[in-house]
């Protein structure tokens, strides 16, 4: 009975943290689509806001760090509730780091709109992985929410797509500052907009694979695209 007991407590207590972690996972969803539509229509403001709304989510971390370590040390999880653990604890710095990459790109946005730079349009050049890169959020947060290893494969493969449009983004850019010198300094705050998105790809596709490792024991970092399918 003590150790039904005990256990009842460690899943409550992991439930708590896993919905904390999903609650800072929306926070930084919002912040990122928050930050694309700054980039979108130059509002200094929002971009404000959105980078003041990272001090919460950094705070959130702290707090569910600290969480999961007393767990682990209270309740001295093994096997795969260990590995929940560890990869929970994974996916709050994964999401932090998301945070950061969504604060760049509304600093990036303010900056642009404050000079009123011109030239091209900066946001037609990162829409389309910009929608790419929030829907494979939404679904490595979905993925984590159901632990669904099937979903989180194909995370992984999206994260493909938005490496190759960040390549032609870059070519496209690289075209631009070379036809015209003058557009060097706005194409190259839009070049660090896409490549922090590219970021936020990569840390979704970490959420996915830490879900994997979770499912099915198989830490499947750093392997090849066949080996993961596998």
């Amino acid at each position: 009975m003590i150790g039904e007991h005990s256990s009842k407590q460690y899943d409550q207590e992991l439930e708590a943290i896993r919905s904390k972690v999903l609650l800072m996972g929306g926070m930084v969803e919002t912040q990122f689509e928050e930050a694309l539509n700054c980039f979108r229509v130059g509002d200094s403001a929002k971009a404000d806001k959105v980078m003041a709304d990272d001090h919460a989510v950094n705070q959130l971390e702290v707090q569910l760090d600290d969480a999961c370590s007393h767990l682990i040390v209270k309740r001295q999880p093994t096997a795969n509730d260990l590995r929940t653990v560890m990869a929970t604890i994974k996916v709050i710095t994964d999401l932090e780091r998301i945070g950061d990459e969504a604060s760049k790109i509304a600093r990036t946005a303010k900056s642009l709109h404050e000079r009123g730079a011109t030239g091209f349009a900066h946001y037609d050049m990162i829409r389309s992985i910009g929608k790419g890169t929030t829907d494979l959020l939404h679904d490595a947060l979905d993925s984590f929410a159901r632990l669904d290893g099937k979903q989180a494969l194909s995370i992984i493969a999206g994260d493909e797509v938005i490496d190759h449009e960040f390549r032609t983004i870059l070519r496209n850019l690289i075209t631009f500052m070379m036809e015209d010198p003058r557009t060097i300094s706005s194409a190259l705050d839009t070049l660090w907009v896409a490549k922090a998105i590219e970021r936020i790809g990569d840390h979704a596709k970490n959420i996915a694979e830490y879900v994997i490792y979770v499912v099915e024991g198989r830490d499947i970092r750093h392997s090849k695209p066949a080996a993961q399918e596998g």
